[in-house]
């Protein structure tokens, strides 16, 4: 995995934090300064932070696993709706519906709802209905599909979150710790880090600082997945030559068989 340099974090002003006021007593060993009332954050412990969340998403991504990322804040939606989208990985971006999680269930149903709508609108059912009842249907549908859209191909829990601002997002954080749902976050000098498994002292607030930590959580992914696919290559193909050598010891002992069974069925006197 590629390293960020020093120079790109400062660049991308991922050590800007909140007002001292607004900062979470917790935050205090990743803050480095205060200058002029603002929490300025240690980004030799971001880079470290942001390597050990980048080995562990590799890890899961590598073991085919899901992680669903929420970002519903206007400065990272569209860029967390861009680069995820990419992976096939799921995501939350419009607005975090309370139960997500902890009622998998319910939500899963509402997602073969939207399924449901689409056959009927392939089969002709659709068109039998009222002019009244076909716009109440479609408006229902395009609801579901702006909060739930995203993570229509979602079947299971997923095996992490990766969360931009866990205050925003805390009933999300509530849900991932109560199922024992592995977390990674950026955390503000307004967070409370010791609520995520994988915090990453950022800002949270800046497009180029989102779109920074971002880009190595989906490289990450990518290497993931990349390798995932390699390692399966190479256990096919090591089946395949297994299949041929068992093919080939066939042959061989039947070769024999054949030799063995001539031997015995010629006279003594040709011998």
């Amino acid at each position: 995995m590629a390293r960020l340099e020093f120079n790109q974090l400062l660049e991308a002003g991922v050590h800007f934090g909140h007002l001292r006021r607004k900062w979470n007593p917790n935050m205090a060993p990743y803050i480095f300064d205060e200058k002029k009332g603002i929490h300025i954050i240690d980004l030799n412990k971001t880079a470290v932070k942001l390597e050990e969340a980048a080995a562990a998403m590799k890890s899961i991504a590598r073991s085919g696993k899901k992680i669903l990322f929420v970002a519903t804040k206007k400065q990272a939606k569209d860029i967390v709706t861009e680069k995820v989208k990419a992976t096939g990985m799921p995501y939350v971006t419009e607005r975090w519906s309370g139960g997500m999680l902890t009622n998998f269930g319910t939500i899963r149903r509402t997602i073969k709802k939207m399924s449901t709508i689409d056959r009927m609108k392939t089969d002709g059912t659709f068109e039998n209905l009222s002019k009244r009842e076909r716009l109440q249907v479609s408006r229902q549908r395009e609801k579901m599909e702006k909060n739930l859209g995203s993570i229509s191909d979602l079947s299971r829990l997923p095996s992490a979150l990766f969360i931009v601002d866990i205050v925003k997002e805390h009933i999300a954080v509530a849900e991932a710790r109560k199922l024992n749902i592995p977390t990674f976050a950026m955390v503000d000098t307004n967070s409370d880090p010791t609520k995520v498994d994988f915090p990453i002292p950022a800002n949270d607030d800046a497009t180029k600082s989102i779109e920074l930590i971002l880009d190595v959580m989906i490289a990450a992914i990518n290497e993931g997945i990349e390798e995932r696919k390699n390692d399966k290559t190479a256990v096919d193909e090591g089946s395949e030559e297994g299949a041929e050598d068992n093919d080939s010891e066939k042959v061989v002992a039947t070769g024999d068989e054949k030799v063995v069974a001539a031997a015995e069925e010629t006279p003594a006197d040709e011998k």
